[in-house]
């Protein structure tokens, strides 16, 4: 909306910054909150579409874009390809949260979302790379690929490592958010320093501490560093697409000798080509190991057609492209125009537009359509969790009753804990009612329903209390806290989305 309101600014992003900047801390977070057992155990599909599918995507787009626009050299269409060959899962799991998929579709789509972002930067450096001294090297750019690729694996575990054992010897949140606010650019840095892939890096430091979170930091860290990361990505993602919209006039402008029918069908071809290389390469790529390995098909049973097609269908780019497609050089190392910037950024911002639209929007009919359910797989495993975990506290207290310490604690105390334990463990033990409530928190959802209506009260109560100045705001906030605390430990409101089936336009 930003680019069609007259009299602003004509804004000019120094490319450099955008990776420095955007990239870390948009992909560190992410890769913070990924679930390194599920990662491991979906490694060879993950790679499959984050590595195999992004440079088929990034050479076959290269190819027909030269071949359909000959005045845009190869390698500047090996940088277009580049640059939309990562699909951004985050629109993706924005609807799978609401519609509810198999857990093991959500980690292959996040776990692609992570390493294929990784892949498309080096490949988009080696095409920049080819664009500038104009020759281009497979073999070279093999060999590097392999080398950027480790080394930056390396110095990711390296930085997490380091950074790990700092935060542990600290027990302030503020600091230790501070450091883990740091440590995508830390890891970045040195990397493209050396050679190697700062994204990689950051994403594997990423992995790192996220494995090693529950061990490195306080309740209280924990509790805060979550809003703050949420934020900082709001934040960043927000002002990457304010960019676009305050760039994209310049754009228009500088592409306005060309034909709008010319730009149309430049824009068709490159969004309809890059929706059907990914599923061109989806199908076989899930079926014909299967088929030729035995071994294989054992361990890993063909998959329902169904949930091929919809990660086949979830491609939808995003962010990456566009900071990828920002930070494309002004000028050649010359001090000519980069060729074909000004297209290579217009037809980015209409694959990324046409994707979210047209996969993004149609996402839950097709889901709807193909019939896919959840599995419930992480809600069993999240019950067995805290049935063994309430289980294992009521008998530390049984242990403490009986040892030469029970006169430290009053009887009614471990009651009063121990009837909430009690409680906890028939509630969990009742596996239809806990799953069949979609409970998030500890507690069944008539019990979350009623505290929160009485958290509300106490709330409101509170509140009258100091407007009446019968308490001051001090003795607010401290009650408050309380309260807040309180109403966070029961978890997050469940809100379901029911839609009728025919509503959708695919049935």
């Amino acid at each position: 909306m930003l680019g069609v309101i007259p009299g602003l600014p004509r804004v000019t992003l120094n490319p450099d910054l955008v990776f420095f900047f955007f990239l870390p801390p948009l992909l560190y977070p992410a890769a913070l909150f990924t679930s390194w057992r599920d990662f491991r155990a979906n490694l060879r599909p993950i790679l499959l579409l984050a590595v195999g599918l992004v440079l088929f995507t990034t050479m076959a787009t290269g190819f027909l874009l030269h071949y359909f626009i000959p005045e845009l050299p190869l390698a500047a269409g090996f940088v277009l390809g580049a640059i939309v060959s990562p699909p951004d899962a985050i629109a993706a799991m924005a609807v799978a949260e609401h519609v509810k998929l198999p857990r093991r579709i959500v980690t292959i789509l996040e776990g692609e979302s992570l390493v294929n972002d990784a892949t498309a930067l080096v490949a988009f450096r080696f095409a920049v790379s080819a664009v500038a001294t104009g020759s281009f090297s497979l073999g070279q750019a093999t060999a590097q690929f392999f080398v950027v690729t480790l080394g930056a694996i390396a110095l990711g575990l390296f930085v997490g490592f380091i950074t790990a054992w700092i935060q542990k010897r600290i027990d302030e949140p503020p600091i230790e958010i501070t450091l883990s606010l740091l440590t995508p650019f830390a890891a970045y840095l040195p990397a493209e320093r050396l050679g190697v892939s700062g994204v990689l890096a950051v994403v594997v430091a990423g992995l790192y501490h996220g494995w090693q979170m529950p061990n490195i930091t306080s309740s209280r860290t924990r509790l805060q560093a979550g809003p703050v990361w949420r934020m900082i990505e709001f934040l960043l993602q927000g002002f990457i697409f304010l960019l676009i919209g305050l760039q994209l006039p310049e754009v228009l402008r500088q592409v306005s000798g060309r034909s709008l029918l010319q730009l149309f069908w430049y824009a068709l071809l490159i969004s309809v080509v890059v929706i059907l290389i990914r599923i061109l390469w989806v199908f076989p790529a899930t079926y014909l190991p299967r088929l030729i390995s035995p071994g294989l098909r054992a361990r890993d049973p063909f998959p329902a057609w169904q949930h091929v097609t919809l990660v086949s269908w979830t491609g939808m780019r995003g962010v990456v492209s566009l900071a990828a497609a920002l930070a494309l050089p002004l000028t050649m190392r010359d001090g000519s125009p980069f060729p074909g910037r000004e297209l290579i950024l217009l037809l980015t911002f209409v694959v990324i537009l046409a994707t979210l639209v047209v996969q993004g929007l149609s996402l839950p009919a097709v889901i709807s359509w193909l019939g896919i359910k959840e599995d419930r797989l992480a809600e069993n495993e999240e019950r067995q969790a805290r049935l063994q975990a309430n289980r294992s506290a009521l008998a530390r207290i049984d242990e403490l009753v009986s040892s030469k310490d029970s006169m430290k604690f009053r009887p009614e105390s471990v009651q009063r804990l121990r009837n909430e334990y009690e409680d906890r463990i028939q509630q969990l033990e009742k596996s239809d009612s806990w799953t069949g409530s979609r409970s998030r928190g500890l507690f069944p959802s008539d019990y979350d329903r009623l505290s929160r209506e009485t958290l509300e009260v106490e709330r409101k109560s509170i509140l009258q209390l100091r407007d009446q100045l019968v308490i001051n705001d001090e003795v607010l906030r401290k009650i408050q806290r309380d309260i807040d605390l309180a109403e966070a430990r029961l978890g997050e409101p469940v809100v379901e989305i029911r839609i009728p089936p025919s509503d959708y336009p695919i049935q």
